[in-house]
């Protein structure tokens, strides 16, 4: 089971239960391969829950991540939330398993759970992650906040943030050497956040010359919009392997980061 759902090995029909691989089958769950089966869907866990998303390796256009950068995203909401006070909507921007969303919700009794993506495999997952979890939530497909109504008072979100030369979804930040998406939901959530309401974002940004392009711009933008920022970075090097491709020849490191924004 560990190979099979953990660790995305190929497997032959004998290896499982019938029952469990009849499930597998009825989910559309499995794909032939030269040794029999692989599942197209891994299994993690964060704490002491449980996540499925998409299996080893995250190649395909609508591929549903989960690694390091979700542990990280967790964290930073375990931490944050508490000293925010109580939060009756939580929003998570681009929700991808849904597992930032789910974890502010565990924290938040009593919230209404939205998660939003444009990715209609990351809703089908998010839907069956919160389930497991207990947790009740909205699912919205489409970009950012577009088809989100009402009053806001805690958004979430851990948008992609890397310069993909081949424009994935789940990868690709756009430009500002990949800090766009995270800017632009930024902004928006500005916007759209009640009075005293906050945003937990957790992002990666490319340092260039000492230089953190996204924070400068949060610092510069935010005051018009009547919000404050707390902003740190949480890791100063992750991602190191993509400082080899040409879209970062420029680039000394990627640091992950966090933004805390508050609507005055």
């Amino acid at each position: 089971m560990r190979d099979v759902l953990g660790w995305s090995m190929p497997f032959r029909p004998d290896a499982l239960p019938a029952e469990l691989l009849d499930l597998l089958r009825r989910a559309d769950a499995l794909e032939s391969c030269s040794e029999g089966f692989r599942s197209r869907f891994r299994v993690s866990s964060l704490g002491q829950r449980l996540f499925l998303h998409s299996a080893y390796p995250t190649s395909s256009e609508d591929a549903v991540f989960f690694g390091p950068d979700t542990y990280r995203y967790a964290a930073l909401i375990e931490n944050e939330l508490p000293g925010l006070g109580p939060k009756r909507r939580i929003v998570d921007v681009g929700a991808g398993t849904g597992a930032g969303g789910i974890v502010a919700a565990k924290l938040c009794s009593g919230a209404r759970l939205t998660l939003t993506d444009v990715n209609q495999a990351a809703l089908r997952l998010a839907r069956i992650n919160a389930a497991f979890a207990g947790v009740e939530a909205e699912l919205v497909e489409g970009e950012g906040l577009d088809r989100v109504d009402g009053p806001i008072d805690l958004i979430l979100a851990n948008p992609p943030y890397i310069m993909d030369e081949k424009g994935r979804a789940y990868r690709d930040g756009g430009n500002m050497h990949g800090a766009r998406l995270s800017f632009d939901w930024a902004l928006e959530a500005a916007r759209r956040l009640a009075p005293g309401g906050h945003m937990v974002l957790y992002t990666g940004v490319s340092i260039i010359d000492g230089e953190d392009e996204l924070r400068a711009a949060l610092a510069r933008d935010l005051p018009g919009l009547g919000c404050s920022l707390r902003y740190r970075e949480l890791d100063p090097d992750v991602f190191g392997e993509e400082l080899e491709k040409p879209p970062y020849r420029d680039v000394e490191r990627i640091a992950a980061v966090a933004a805390v924004i508050t609507r005055n």
